[in-house]
């Protein structure tokens, strides 16, 4: 054994993938965990070394020289007698911890999240990946929690320990933003920060039991498959209701306009009167709405028949007994309105006039 035992960090090692190494003896790997007294230990910056004694973490060095002798480790001088002088060895091992940041550690949900639309009420798959950063700021904790039997630990190794935590922690805040918070999922690309930011702190009290501290943690993307029927089926209703927006208009008149342009294309008109009638007064225009339908039914039916029956002519009555131009009540049976003076019923068959017509829609007169 030399004189002087020189002991640091492997330079073949990567230390962007390594995060913990022991010390190991490339001349003689057998005889690593035995130190010399006067045992030259080497740190470099954005280290730390442990010495581990019967598997007991001592003492801690910073970045800088240190010697390995009873007077600048007190800790292993209470468990072992180190010999004055000499080349006397006593069995420890030294782990270093690399507390560089690592930033680009990869994240993502390996299953789609199912929720469901807090709008439409939709089942929807949703996915979610990002990156994050970590850095060890508890060399002993790190060591001791996660070394076990191990020589090294590594940045996968870390992200696999903590990837069912992440997942589960992640799945928990989106679904809290869609479902509680009624964010919606193409709307949630604008909460990305204030989620990453959130992330930060939820997991932070985790890993600190690690003695690890999350440096940042981003959600790259929160997003679904758009080939999913339940994404179909939103889109489409989205797309149907700005549609409606623009025109000014509500589903249910929308589909009450469809409803009539249908009838309207069937045979014989009495369908496209009930329609008429029925849906004007689902939709609170009854009123205006019935007259539309009564003016077109008269159109439609030239021969005035009510319930199949025929009406005769010389004994129609105008609509009511309120004048339709001035909406003042009138005398049943009355020519002329009273009020404005308005013909009610034709001058040659005594029919009820259409208001606004100039011909009656009876025998043909010219109003």
């Amino acid at each position: 054994m030399a004189i002087v035992q020189i002991v640091q960090w492997d330079d073949s090692i990567n230390s962007n993938e390594i995060l913990a190494w022991r010390y190991v003896d490339k001349k003689n790997p057998a005889k690593s965990d035995e130190l010399g007294n006067w045992t030259q230990l080497v740190v470099r910056e954005t280290q730390e070394a442990i010495l581990f004694k019967d598997g007991q973490a001592l003492d801690l060095f910073g970045a800088g020289r240190h010697t390995l002798s009873t007077g600048n480790i007190p800790m292993l001088r209470r468990v072992i007698n180190l010999a004055t002088g000499g080349e006397s060895a006593f069995k420890a091992s030294v782990w270093f911890v690399n507390k560089v940041n690592v930033l680009d550690i990869k994240w993502g949900t390996q299953n789609p999240i199912l929720l469901r639309d807090p709008e439409y009420q939709i089942p929807i798959y949703v996915r979610a990946f990002g990156q994050f950063g970590i850095r060890v700021n508890e060399s002993r904790q790190f060591v001791l929690k996660l070394s076990g039997n191990k020589s090294q630990i590594t940045r996968d190794e870390v992200a696999g320990y903590f990837k069912g935590l992440i997942l589960s922690r992640m799945g928990d805040m989106i679904a809290t933003y869609i479902a509680h918070k009624k964010i919606n999922i193409f709307e949630i690309s604008a909460y990305l920060e204030d989620m990453s930011n959130e992330a930060v702190e939820k997991l932070r009290p985790e890993f600190s039991l690690y003695g690890i501290e999350p440096v940042n943690f981003y959600f790259g993307s929160v997003n679904i498959n758009d080939d999913d029927e339940g994404i179909k089926k939103l889109k489409s209703a989205m797309s149907e209701r700005a549609s409606m927006n623009i025109m000014g208009t509500n589903y249910q008149q929308k589909r009450s306009f469809d409803v009539m342009e249908s009838a309207a294309k069937n045979e014989g008109g009495s369908s496209l009167l009930g329609a008429g009638v029925g849906l004007g007064a689902g939709m609170g225009m009854g009123q205006t709405f019935g007259q539309m339908a009564a003016q077109m039914g008269q159109f439609i039916n030239p021969q005035n028949t009510v319930n199949n029956t025929p009406v005769n002519p010389a004994n129609s009555q105008p609509s009511g007994s309120v004048c339709p131009s001035c909406h003042q009540p009138v005398t049943p049976g009355a020519k002329f309105c009273p009020n404005c003076g308005a013909r009610l019923v034709c001058s040659k068959c005594g029919n009820a006039l259409i208001p606004g017509a100039k011909f009656c829609p009876n025998c043909g007169q010219q109003v």
